[in-house]
């Protein structure tokens, strides 16, 4: 029961809660009343501990769960919070006689703890004691004595509880230590509590600290400053680390990587790159002599978000952002104190939205988003004075205590939780995800312990609870429907991307329908309305979108669990829902229903479907097979549908020819494979259409779309002489193909001759080759002369020696004459021809003769055409038309028009000319052979002057181009300014 004492407390805190105690004082006298309708809820709840100390209380620290109480007569209380009512109690007294105790440190998961000890009247006798919850005895390391610890950096990192890993020390002097205490026994041969201890770092000098053994880090620059708060991280994944630390006016930051993981001391190389540069600090002046450095961390293991830091003008924080190179700090700002003259207050905690500063008498809660007071509590003088607030990093509840009592602060809606009242406890954390969560699963697990499993799945699923923890209980207690109502609550909540998480949970439902329906098959209930009403459940599960696409993408493993549990029923119905015909048509052919399964393939658009089970069908239906697939069109490759077609039979090769044919003629299909087959059907199965084909096919090699050699040798084997003989016509083998077909018909091989119309030889030969056979193997004279007028190319001369010995003239007679007729004209038009070339030899003669009586006279005042100079001057060339030229001018004005061969000739040639000199010829002037030099000359005037540059076709040919070309534009109009 509550006493009247504790009734008047929380009254107190409520009225303070209110809107209204954030009004100033000065408001009262303006005349308004300020009245509210309906009195607002604190934010946080005040709840007062179960707990009697036997003394002042002096120190308390919280990590865990884990409650550690130290009151003013030496004694420390351990306590655990999920037992309180098994306290550990531990006498310091021996430790304290000529010491007091400043402060505790408690690592976050509560194994190390650690006590620093001073002296009031000298620093000399610091003293750190050290506590592992696996015992009550206290350890001296003795290393730190004349060092007070004022600050203590933990290891998030280290889930140990036999070390405390690498931790960091800072002291009363402005000095930073790296240790890691173990409890004895740790280590072999350890004879100390610390594994190892080193001053950071060892081997720079000190600011004026002489005497110490070793050299330290010190950050107060000999000083003296005494180290506030301590704290450091490792950024998850990396090797990056920063550290922050806080004195009464200033805040540091030193961010480094650890490279050598097994190098011990560990953290001293965060430290090395700020040996001989300066650290980077926050100065904000203040007389006070403390501060405190405080961290929210939203998740215990990870990384903190927030920092805050108290000083006299304010509380500093702001966000902290671990991708920074030289500043890990974003976001800050200074919250002031409410009102700007309270005074710093004597510590303080900090959530996610608020700070909470403790006062000697009050507590104050301000937000972070508008720098407003939201919450004030009044403590009772009964209770003494506050002496601290703290906060659990792990658990993040807020714990305050006076000289004679422990608080334990709450959020409203914990109050609400703890009380049942679920509801309301949403209305005051629906802004806070994370606190919005924790009452669904305290509403979940009410549920659960009451049975009420349907509710407890539902809510659940709306927590961020672990999946296979909440599954495993539903498991545990075989609540089956429970299961499938979380899983498919959880279903809707994930997003589309979630295609793994989505997968699982849909087989898994999946799963436990079939289960609930297999076991009512086999109890003999499947048509009763609860088997009907399952059946309907799964239906409409199936039935969802996000269901259907996952079935749709896992069909092979979803068809197989279905299998497994022989539920063929749904397994049919499913394929249908999914369109998934491939598994309907396989079903059909299993159970030799194959017009079935041709029906089930027409209706579909899915040509796959057709290659894949046109072999099966082919076997069975081949007739109606056949007119589907012509049924389809353009819309199958014939290709692919070969493997359906090379299996055929005799019985079922009409078909295959009937498609292939209109393949072949219908769709213009000029695949080889496609004719190769066809005409390997008609070789087998009808010769008849074979030379049919042939002959549409035509006598061009280069347009037949089957292969000629494979042909050949399929004919050849089926002993079809006739097409034997069109393949190697069209192959070239000409004297084959009249060899073959003289063994059918003479008609044929006459035929076969007449075709090689642009090579005359050939056809004579070929002839010949016929005419032989006719006259020999048959022994016609009179065939053999109708023979001769078949062919122009074959006269009775070619012939005669095929004939017997005892043959007559008679019988050539009309023929012979013939034959000398034709000769004897023959003879007369060679005659005419001589007559002819014998007259035009003459005029050319005459011709030469006279070009070699014509010459030109030039004149001492002509000049050149091009340079206008006297033309005498130089060597010149002079034409018909009467222009003349120097050489070199001429050279240079056809050069550009020469194509690019010749004017590449003509650069040769002259460096050929240069080369030679007068004695070099090896031919005398007298030599009636020219010489080499007399060579290239000629070479080089039939280029240059093989026509006038002004009336010759060249002259002609350049009529389109520019005065200036392209290149020379530029430079030719800067001339022109």
């Amino acid at each position: 029961m509550t006493s009247m004492f504790d009734q008047y407390e929380q009254a107190s805190q409520r009225f303070k809660g209110t809107a209204g105690s954030s009004v100033r004082p000065e408001m009262s006298t303006t005349g308004f009343i300020h009245m509210k309708l309906e009195e607002e809820p604190p934010i946080f709840s005040k709840q007062k501990v179960n707990f009697s100390p036997t003394d002042r209380i002096t120190h308390l620290a919280v990590s865990s769960e884990l409650l550690v109480l130290v009151m003013a007569n030496n004694v420390l209380l351990r306590i655990d919070l999920r037992q309180p009512d098994k306290p550990q109690e531990i006498e310091l007294g021996k430790y304290m006689s000529h010491l007091r105790l400043s402060d505790v440190f408690l690592d976050p998961l509560g194994h190390h703890l650690l006590l620093s000890l001073s002296s009031r009247n000298t620093e000399a006798l610091a003293e750190l004691l050290y506590l592992s919850r696996k015992t009550s005895k206290l350890k001296q390391p003795s290393k730190y004595k004349g060092h007070e610890v004022t600050a203590v950096g933990w290891n998030f990192g280290n889930d140990s509880d036999i070390t405390t890993g690498p931790i960091l020390l800072g002291t009363s002097k402005g000095l930073i230590f790296e240790t890691q205490i173990a409890q004895d026994g740790d280590g072999i041969f350890q004879s100390s509590l610390e594994q190892y201890w080193r001053q950071l770092p060892s081997y720079l000098p000190l600011y004026g600290a002489r005497d110490v053994d070793g050299l330290v880090f010190d950050i107060g620059k000999g000083n003296s400053t005494s180290i506030t708060g301590l704290q450091f991280h490792r950024v998850p994944g990396s090797e990056k680390y920063f550290v922050l630390v806080t004195t009464p006016n200033r805040l540091y930051q030193f961010i480094g990587y650890v490279t050598k993981s097994d190098e011990k001391p560990l953290l001293q190389q965060i430290f090395n790159s700020y040996l001989n540069v300066p650290e980077g600090f926050q100065d904000i002046p203040s007389s006070l002599k403390y501060s405190k450095l405080q961290f929210y961390y939203p998740n215990p293991k990870g990384l903190p978000k927030t920092f805050a830091w108290l000083t006299e003008p304010g509380i500093f924080y702001g966000q902290l952002d671990t991708n920074g190179q030289n500043s890990v700090v974003t976001n800050s700002q200074l919250l002031q104190y409410h009102p700007p003259n309270s005074g710093a207050p004597l510590a303080f905690v900090i959530t996610e939205f608020h700070v909470l500063l403790l006062y000697a008498d009050h507590v104050k809660g301000i937000s972070l988003l508008n720098h407003e007071l939201v919450f004030e509590d009044v403590y009772s003088e009964s209770f003494g004075k506050l002496v601290n607030i703290t906060q659990d990093p792990v658990k993040g509840t807020i714990w305050a205590f006076t000289e004679k009592a422990v608080f334990r602060y709450n959020f409203l809606w914990q109050v609400y939780v703890e009380k049942g009242e679920f509801e309301l406890a949403k209305q005051y954390c629906k802004d806070n995800p994370a606190h919005m969560d924790q009452v669904l699963v305290k509403q979940a697990e009410m549920y659960f312990t009451n049975k009420l499993y349907e509710k407890s799945a539902v809510h659940y699923a709306e927590t961020q609870s672990s999946f296979e923890e909440v599954t495993l209980k539903f498991l545990q207690v075989w609540q089956i429907e429970a299961l499938k109502t979380f899983l498919k609550k959880k279903l809707e909540g994930l997003k589309h991307q979630d295609k793994m998480q989505i997968t699982m949970i849909v087989i898994w439902v999946i799963e436990l329908f079939l289960n609930q329906l297999g076991t009512l098959r086999d109890e003999g209930m499947k048509n009763t309305n609860e088997y009907i009403s399952l059946q309907k459940e799964l239906d409409a599960f199936l039935a969802r979108p996000q269901v259907m696409e996952c079935v749709k993408n896992n069909r092979g493993t979803i068809y197989d669990l279905m299998a497994s549990h022989g539920d063929k029923d749904n397994l049919i119905k499913l394929t249908i829902i999914n369109k998934d015909f491939e598994r309907v048509i396989r079903h059909h052919i299993h159970k030799n229903n194959y017009l079935e399964a041709l029906d089930v393939l027409k209706s579909q658009n899915r040509k796959e479907l057709f290659y894949h089970f046109a072999p099966a069908l082919m076997q069975f239906v081949p007739k109606q097979m056949v007119s589907a697939l012509i049924s389809q069109g353009r819309g199958l490759s014939p290709a692919k549908l070969l493997p359906a077609l090379v299996t055929v039979d005799e019985y079922q090769a009409g078909e295959a020819v009937h498609y292939l044919e209109f393949c072949v003629q219908t769709l213009g299909c000029q695949q080889q494979a496609i004719h190769n087959y066809l005409l390997s059907l008609y070789a087998r199965f009808k010769p008849q259409s074979l030379m049919n084909y042939l002959a549409m096919q035509g006598q061009d090699a280069s347009m037949v779309s089957y292969d000629i050699h494979y042909a050949l040798r399929l004919c050849q084997e089926k002993n079809l002489t006739e097409a034997c003989v069109q393949l190697s016509a069209l192959l070239g083998l000409w004297e084959s193909a009249v060899d073959l077909a003289l063994t059918i018909d003479v008609k044929l091989a006459t035929q076969t001759a007449s075709l090689p119309q642009n090579d005359p030889e050939l056809r004579k030969k070929l002839w010949l080759k016929i005419a032989k056979h006719v006259v020999r193997e048959k022994d016609d004279i009179q065939q053999a002369m109708q023979f001769l007028q078949q062919c122009e190319l074959i006269k009775i001369e070619d012939i005669l020696p095929f004939f017997s010995d005892f043959v007559t003239i008679d019988h050539f007679k009309d023929a012979i004459c013939t034959s000398l007729q034709e000769y004897n004209q023959h003879i007369q038009d060679l005659k005419e021809e001589m007559e002819e070339a014998t007259k035009s030899a003459q005029v050319i003669r005459e011709e030469i003769q006279a070009f070699r009586n014509r010459y030109a006279s030039v004149q001492a005042r002509d000049a050149c055409s091009v340079c206008d100079l006297q033309l005498l001057m130089r060597p010149f060339y002079l034409f018909p038309c009467g222009h003349h030229f120097h050489s070199d001018c001429l050279l240079t004005e056809l050069n550009p028009m020469l194509p690019p061969g010749k004017r590449s000739k003509l650069r040769d040639l002259q460096r050929q000319l240069a080369t030679f000199s007068a004695r070099d010829d090896n031919v005398s002037v007298g030599s009636a052979t020219m010489s080499a030099r007399d060579q290239i000359k000629c070479d080089i005037d039939s280029i240059i002057a093989s026509e006038c540059l002004y009336c010759g076709e060249m002259m002609i040919r350049a009529i389109d181009q520019p005065f200036i070309e392209d290149e020379d534009y530029e430079r030719v109009m800067k001339e022109w300014e």
